[in-house]
């Protein structure tokens, strides 16, 4: 069975109504980096933190998968498919897929301060954490997101994925955060590359096959593209 490999940013989930971080009006110009995704903002504000990750959890929560998600997930039933997403969201999950990596974090799970192996999953039911909420140990929980200046403890998996690829697929990222975007030195020489996205995306990877369109039409219009090489 072949193997595709799908690589997703924020662009896959822009459809369902998840706000981008980066383009314009994106949750950067509303927020500083440094106040909300890094361990040294958590440390001078935990509250304004804890408060960014609850609002943002709600709204994934509340989000539905796009045809671009259930179009990946459908693929299943006739390939490998491995979706490597930088995206936080549960949504490739809750619409089928059931092969992902999260290389950012998961927006629904929390992890204490002192110990980053206890790792809780949260409930649209209960989508909050609080100052004073703890582990078993005592320390604080904070959210199990990949702040900048964090390593980021899955690529090396991310790698070992992307070697064995017969496609690989890219979907709404710029390819230009890394280490993520450097998953595609990774790729085997000769590997066919799908780029999605609806707005100009500057790649200098060679024989990579552009598709301009948002993440549901890109993935029907990538399904029916692959069909025909059968």
């Amino acid at each position: 069975m072949k193997h595709i490999v799908v690589l997703t940013g924020a662009g896959m989930s822009a459809e369902s109504g998840i706000a981008t971080f980066r383009d314009s009006g994106g949750l950067w110009e509303q927020h500083s980096i440094e106040d909300v995704a890094t361990p040294e903002g958590f440390c001078r504000n935990p509250q304004l933190v804890l408060d960014f990750y609850n609002a943002r959890r709600k709204a994934a929560f509340e989000a539905i998968p796009n045809k671009g998600h259930t179009g990946l997930a459908e693929m299943e039933r006739e390939y490998k498919v491995s979706v490597i997403t930088q995206n936080v969201d549960s949504l490739h999950e809750r619409a089928g897929s059931t092969d992902v990596l999260h290389l950012h974090g998961e927006l629904d799970k929390v992890r204490s301060t002192a110990d980053p192996s206890l790792i809780y999953t949260l409930t649209a039911d209960n989508p909050e954490i609080h100052l004073g909420d703890k582990c078993e140990k005592g320390s604080q929980l904070r959210p199990h997101i990949v702040w900048f200046g964090e390593a980021v403890p899955m690529i090396e998996k991310a790698m070992g994925i992307v070697r064995v690829a017969d496609t690989l697929v890219v979907i709404g990222t710029s390819l230009n955060v890394y280490p993520a975007a450097g998953l595609l030195n990774y790729v085997k020489s000769g590997t066919p590359i799908y780029l999605i996205d609806p707005n100009e995306v500057k790649a200098s990877y060679p024989g990579v096959h552009f598709i301009r369109k948002g993440a549901s039409e890109g993935v029907e219009e990538l399904r029916g593209l692959l069909e025909g090489l059968k």
